[in-house]
C-alpha cells in the first residue's frame, strides 16, 4: 500500500461557509496560544515545553474555552503537532523562529485519523461530511482511488479545498498509467524548457513563459495597488477596501499563472512517461541555481535569469518525473553534472570545450560534430546512461573538474587534500608502531 493525495474543491453554502471560517479562527487561535505557551515558559521559568505536555493540557483547555469542545479533539492534537514541527525546523536550522499568525497566513486545519470525517466518493466528484459543520458537495476528479486516510481543510485565494490522503494498491498505481520500456535523456533549459534524446529521435519542447507573458498585467494591478492604502499594525490601521480589491486581483493573477504552469508540467511529464520507463536528466540546484546575486553590476541580468528559470518550473518538472516514475515502476537517472557536464561535452568524441549561455549550437573542434547545444547535452546523458560515450573513461566519472581547453589545472593544497595527507600519514604510523621490531 502507497499514500497518495488527492484535491477536491469545495463548494459550501453560505451557513456552512460560515461555520467554517469559525473553525479556521479557533483553530488559529490555539495554534498562537501554544506557541505563546512556549515562548512565556522558556523565558520567565527557563523551561521547555514539549508536544506531549501541551497535548495533555487540552482537556483543561476545553474547561475553560468551551468553544473547542464542538472540534474534534484529534484535529486539536494535529494543531498542536504543527506547532512542535514549527520549532523543530527552527532548532535544526530549516525555518525562521516560529511567531503569530493572523487568519491571512492560517490556511486550514488537519484530520490526521478517519474520525470526525467521512467523504461520499469514488474519485468523480461526491460530498465531503464533517462532523459539527455539515455536510460539503466537493468537484474534481482522482487519478486513483482508494482507501481515505487523513485529511487537510484548506482555504487558498478565497476558496476552500480538501486533500485527501489515500492509502492505494501498487498494482492499481502500476495499472493507472500507461507505459513503454523505452530510454530517454532530457536537458532542461530557459529559452527550450525540455530537450530529449531517445536514441532515435531528437526533439525540443519551447518555454511557454507563462509568467513573462503576464508580466505588463502584473505590473499595472501591482502600480495600482500602491495607490491604495495597505494595512500598517504599527500605527493600527486597516487596510483600505479599494487595497483589498486590488490585492485580490494580484493574487488572482499569480494563481492563474502557477495553474497554468502546473497544467503543462503535468501534460509534459505525463507524454514523457507514456512511452518511456527509464528517464536520464542532470542533476540541477535550482535553489543555487535561482540565488540572488552578490554586490556586483550584474545583479538585474542575474535577477532575469532567476525569473526564466523559475519561469520554466525545473523543480516541478523533475518531481513530477519522479512520482510518476515511481508509480509505474520505472528507473529516475541523475547525472552528476559537475563531473559530466553535459553542456560542454561532445556526445561524439568525449572531447569537452566551455561554451557561453549565448552559444546555442554544438560545434566541436575535435571531430566536427554540430547540434543543438541542449539536443547534444542530451545525447551527452544517454550515453553516459548506456555506458557509450566516448572519451575520459566509459562514463567520464575519472574526468577532471576543470574543463580540457584549459590545460593542466595547479592546485594549491585545500582542505580535503589536507585531510587525506594526514590521514595517509597516521596510518603509515600506525602500520611502523605495529610491524617495528623494538615494540615486540
Amino acid at each position: 500500500m502507497r499514500l497518495r493525495r488527492v484535491t477536491f474543491r469545495l463548494y459550501p453554502t453560505k451557513k456552512v461557509n460560515n461555520v467554517l471560517h469559525y473553525h479556521r479562527r479557533l483553530h488559529k487561535d490555539l495554534y498562537n496560544a501554544a506557541v505563546c505557551n512556549r515562548i512565556t515558559s522558556y523565558k520567565k521559568f527557563g523551561k521547555s515545553v514539549d508536544y506531549l505536555e501541551q497535548q495533555n493540557c487540552l482537556p483543561d483547555f476545553k474547561e475553560v474555552w468551551t468553544e473547542y469542545k464542538q472540534i474534534n479533539s484529534q484535529a486539536l492534537q494535529a494543531t498542536i503537532k504543527r506547532v512542535d514541527f514549527a520549532f523543530q525546523r527552527f532548532f535544526k536550522g530549516l525555518a525562521k523562529y516560529p511567531f503569530l499568525k493572523s487568519i491571512r497566513h492560517y490556511s486550514g486545519w488537519t484530520y490526521p485519523s478517519r474520525t470526525g470525517w467521512k467523504v461520499h466518493s469514488i474519485g468523480d466528484n461526491g460530498y465531503l461530511e464533517l462532523a459539527k459543520i455539515g455536510q460539503i458537495q466537493m468537484r474534481g476528479q482522482a487519478r486513483v482511488w482508494g482507501h481515505p486516510k487523513a485529511l487537510d481543510i484548506l482555504h487558498r485565494h478565497g476558496q476552500w479545498y480538501a486533500s485527501i490522503i489515500l492509502e492505494v494498491g501498487e498494482n492499481l498505481l502500476k495499472n493507472s498509467r500507461q507505459t513503454s520500456e523505452g530510454v530517454i535523456a532530457i536537458d532542461l533549459g530557459c529559452k527550450d524548457a525540455i530537450a530529449w534524446s531517445n536514441g532515435e529521435k531528437n526533439g525540443l519542447v519551447v518555454a511557454p513563459r507563462f509568467f513573462r507573458s503576464s508580466e505588463q498585467e502584473n505590473k499595472r494591478l501591482s502600480k495600482a495597488k500602491r495607490r491604495k492604502r495597505p494595512a500598517n499594525f504599527k500605527q493600527k490601521l486597516k487596510a483600505s477596501r479599494r487595497w483589498k480589491k486590488a490585492q485580490k486581483q494580484v493574487s488572482k493573477l499569480y494563481k492563474k499563472v502557477a495553474n497554468q504552469r502546473q497544467n503543462w508540467v503535468h501534460q509534459e511529464t505525463t507524454r514523457i512517461i507514456s512511452c518511456n520507463r527509464t528517464v536520464v536528466t542532470e542533476e540541477l540546484e535550482v535553489k543555487k541555481m535561482s540565488a540572488k546575486a552578490h554586490n556586483g553590476k550584474r545583479r538585474k541580468q542575474k535577477a532575469g535569469l532567476n525569473k526564466s528559470i523559475l519561469d520554466v518550473g525545473m523543480g516541478m518538472i523533475r518531481s513530477s518525473l519522479k512520482a510518476k516514475l515511481d508509480d509505474v515502476g520505472g528507473v529516475f537517472v541523475e547525472v552528476p553534472t559537475r563531473k559530466i557536464k553535459p553542456s560542454q561535452t561532445c556526445p561524439k568524441c568525449g572531447y569537452q570545450e566551455k561554451k557561453t549561455l549565448d552559444q546555442r549550437t554544438h560545434v566541436c573542434n575535435n571531430c566536427g560534430y554540430t547540434q543543438h547545444r541542449d539536443i547534444a547535452a542530451a545525447e551527452v546523458m544517454l550515453f553516459w546512461y548506456s555506458n557509450n560515450l566516448q572519451g575520459l573513461g566509459t562514463n567520464l566519472l575519472d574526468v577532471d573538474d576543470s574543463s580540457s581547453t584549459s590545460g593542466t589545472r595547479t592546485t594549491s593544497g585545500t582542505m580535503k587534500q589536507l585531510g587525506q595527507k594526514k590521514r595517509q600519514k597516521s596510518s603509515f604510523i600506525g602500520l611502523d608502531v605495529e610491524t617495528s621490531p623494538s615494540t615486540k
